[in-house]
């Protein structure tokens, strides 16, 4: 295993894991806070939306092979 293959799996095992461990906090936070149905979806659209330009940032950048 070279390491632009290492890199590749260590950035998606990893940014996984930190988008996972986000998803917890901003839970933790909606609870924390006694948000709400209401507040707690919104919390988790705003992160989700956040998420999904990261993935089409990502898939972009590979179909244009910039």
């Amino acid at each position: 295993m070279n390491e632009a293959v290492f890199s590749q799996v260590a950035m998606l095992v990893f940014l996984t894991g930190l988008i996972v461990w986000m998803g917890f906090i901003v839970w933790d936070l909606a609870k924390k806070s006694q948000a709400g149905k209401f507040g707690t979806i919104a919390l988790f659209t705003v992160l989700g939306a956040g998420v999904v330009g990261f993935i089409v940032k990502t898939v972009l950048v590979e179909i244009m092979q910039i």
